[in-house]
């Protein structure tokens, strides 16, 4: 899996460079000239690949050019050798947000997903009994359609941008009620009867520049297919710190936010004491929280590559809508 994608980074940066539109052939030369060696056959094979993803589009016989997602898969893995970028991005958007809880109203950051919208048509069902068995992030999502944006990803004439809430709009939310949350990491959390059992993998913040949780469902780690059929399973999750004495007006502000549709809390531990076996900082209680990507891995579970951005950008709440509406606004789009 990790070389396909090498191979296909390559042949991204080969586009990129060349500035215009380059049939396989030209590909192929201008990857030797840089000592890379592939023919032209295999070049065919991923590009066709990548179009699927909605990284590059076919010009004709001209050839392909990238796409803004095909950009933004380049931007990411340059930024490999950044440990922290993550968290340093987590804080901007956590500041740049403007949600308001008791109003009801700003911006919070979603994930953007880019899909074929038959194929998205084809996993509503699962997807909204992720939703309702509070797999994902709270009960929220949008849709943007073609030629629309999200932050720096735009949506390509055959995609549909799938939208849900980021768990870290949570931490956005806290810091405006006086509670600094900190992100420890993100993790494969196996369920057990539909309950948090333990984390069996796990990836810190401070130690990567990609969303712990776009690894995992683009590895095909994931079970989300058994936790909707019995509370048996593999989800993405992560898990946080707030100060101790603030535990009880946590409590209070997650029945809140679960009233209003952002629900994200899964278990909430007690001060200086582990969570789920995962040792907290002294005067401090842990946290887990649903991973807001989690719906879309469903589509992945079904051999359907998606390109999925975390912390994509922010969204109006108003533009959000619930779960149970999602197949009557995917009409628009199919």
């Amino acid at each position: 899996m990790q070389k396909k994608d090498e191979k296909k980074i390559a042949i991204l940066n080969a586009l990129n460079e060349y500035g215009r539109p380059a049939s396989s052939a030209m590909i192929a030369k201008l990857l030797s000239l840089g000592g890379t060696h592939f023919s032209e056959r295999t070049i065919r094979l991923y590009l066709k690949q990548l179009d699927e993803q909605g990284f590059t589009i076919s010009n004709g016989k001209k050839g392909r050019t990238v796409t803004d997602a095909g950009l933004a898969v380049l931007e990411s893995s340059n930024l490999s050798h950044r440990p922290g970028y993550l968290s340093a991005k987590i804080d901007q958007m956590i500041y740049r947000m403007t949600f308001d809880l008791p109003m009801r109203s700003g911006t919070v950051v979603v994930n953007t997903s880019l899909v074929d919208p038959h194929q998205l048509y084809s996993c509503t069902d699962k997807i909204c009994r992720v939703f309702a068995g509070n797999y994902g992030m709270g009960k929220l999502l949008t849709l943007i359609g073609p030629g629309q944006t999200v932050g720096n990803i735009s949506v390509p004439p055959d995609k549909v941008g799938f939208c849900t809430v980021c768990s870290i709009t949570v931490n956005g939310i806290l810091l405006k009620h006086g509670i600094p949350m900190s992100s420890r990491f993100g993790g494969l959390l196996k369920l057990t009867d539909g309950k948090a059992f333990r984390f069996i993998e796990m990836i810190h913040y401070d130690g990567t520049s990609i969303d712990p949780l776009e690894v995992f469902i683009r590895s095909g780690m994931t079970d989300y297919h058994g936790a909707i059929r019995d509370g048996n399973g593999l989800i993405g999750a992560s898990f946080r710190e707030i100060p101790g004495e603030s535990r009880q007006r946590m409590i209070n502000i997650s029945q809140r936010l679960e009233e209003i549709g952002l629900g994200a809390v899964m278990e909430i531990g007690l001060p200086d004491k582990p969570l789920l076996e995962v040792p907290v900082s002294h005067g401090r209680a842990g946290l887990i929280l649903v991973g807001g990507l989690n719906p879309i891995a469903i589509l992945e579970e079904n051999s359907h590559r998606v390109f999925s951005r975390a912390l994509s950008g922010l969204i109006e709440y108003d533009r959000l809508f619930r779960y149970e509406e999602l197949s009557n606004q995917l009409q628009k789009y199919l």
